[in-house]
């Protein structure tokens, strides 16, 4: 696949706009996670999206090395994208599949969120025509209001089934605050104790994203979901965990000009040359996944100086005011996300200028960009 050119030469590339994944990072970042939980939590980093825009099917081994126990996905099409390249990789899928599908899940040794009786009774005619047991955790609703259930005579049913390993049981927090987070965690723990109750026993009981990772060591159970986190993105509030951003952005300048005063550059000429200048094109734009809305606000680094992104922004390219590096010459790296260290912008400021969150910047880099990996 295109989108999975798997590379440490930037220069062998075939396009010049590319996504640097520093695996030392990741593998850094995983490390530190599971260092924080102890030895006694399970850590699932979730790379749906793409690994978060880092490309999953590239990052996979990483993470699998340094300890995940579970790849989570949203769809089945993202877990079946790394059954191909991983045969024998945990997989696991957080989101709806439709019950057209469940058969698939089964065939492909695939751990399933199921929610309702029915789900249960499919996966058990797919597990038994296969000879084998389909593996799945309940989803309980416990304030979301997203996906899942409070009904336990629903989640009793699938448990039931003979062909069905329910595996664990997890929810989701609505991060609302201290108070409601404590609420929903009441009502997940009521249905996961109505179900002990009968019988049921479970090996993994799960409630905590990236950030509930960090902040509540008392929700951890024994198994935690980080994603953002597992990247380098900090959105954690009162706890602490030392992660580095694994991810940058770049491109080289394409094309050096001067324009004279008052010429106007791009779509509509809304941005005119307030005295002569000196500008260059760099080849990304906005079906890269780059925000549209950074006009006016978005810049480039190049050779450590903030270049402005200039007029309108394009789909495939954009333009810089070069003034603030005279010596930039054809062929220099524009850094267009890096660390926020060196004058680049950091996917946080990123996220502010573009008024949106850290995931959304880093889940629309499209595939068309390739991704390089390095290590440190």
């Amino acid at each position: 696949m295109s989108h999975m050119q798997i590379n440490t030469d930037p220069a062998a590339l075939l396009r010049d706009t590319y996504v640097q994944v520093d695996l030392a990072a990741l593998a850094g970042n995983m490390d530190a996670i599971r260092a924080m939980v102890g030895p006694d939590v399970a850590v699932m980093p979730v790379v749906k999206a793409n690994g978060y825009g880092l490309g999953a099917v590239g990052i996979a081994p990483t993470l699998l090395a340094h300890g995940a126990c579970y790849l989570a996905v949203a769809t089945l099409t993202e877990a079946l994208e790394l059954r191909e390249a991983y045969p024998d990789a945990p997989l696991f899928i957080l989101g709806h599949t439709p019950d057209r599908l469940l058969p698939i899940v089964v065939r492909e040794r695939i751990t399933q969120t199921v929610f309702t009786a029915a789900q249960g009774k499919l996966l058990n005619e797919a597990a038994a025509a296969l000879g084998r047991k389909a593996t799945v955790h309940l989803k309980v609703d416990s304030g979301f209001h997203r996906l899942g259930t409070e009904n336990v005579e629903e989640l009793f049913s699938v448990c039931q089934e003979p062909n069905v390993e329910v595996e664990g049981i997890f929810s989701h927090l609505a991060l609302a605050g201290e108070a409601e987070d404590a609420k929903q965690y009441n009502r997940f723990m009521a249905v996961v104790e109505a179900l002990e109750a009968r019988g049921v026993r479970f090996r993994y009981q799960h409630l905590a994203d990236s950030i509930a990772a960090v902040d509540y060591p008392e929700y951890r159970m024994n198994m935690v979901r980080p994603g953002a986190l597992v990247y380098g993105l900090r959105g954690f509030h009162k706890g602490y965990v030392e992660v580095k951003q694994a991810i940058s952005f770049r491109t080289r300048i394409s094309q050096i000009r001067t324009i004279q005063k008052g010429e106007g550059v791009g779509y509509n000429y809304v941005w005119r040359a307030p005295e002569d200048t000196r500008i260059g094109t760099v080849p990304f734009g906005y079906a890269d996944g780059y925000p549209r809305n950074m006009r006016d606000k978005g810049y480039v680094t190049i050779r450590g100086v903030k270049c402005p992104l200039i007029g309108v922004l394009c789909m495939d390219q954009c333009m810089v005011d070069l003034t603030g590096v005279p010596d930039a010459v054809e062929g220099d790296i524009a850094i267009i996300y890096g660390d926020g260290t060196n004058n680049t912008m950091s996917i946080q400021e990123a996220c502010e200028l573009a008024g949106t969150n850290k995931n959304e910047i880093v889940a629309r880099l499209l595939p068309r960009p390739p991704r390089v990996y390095v290590n440190g």
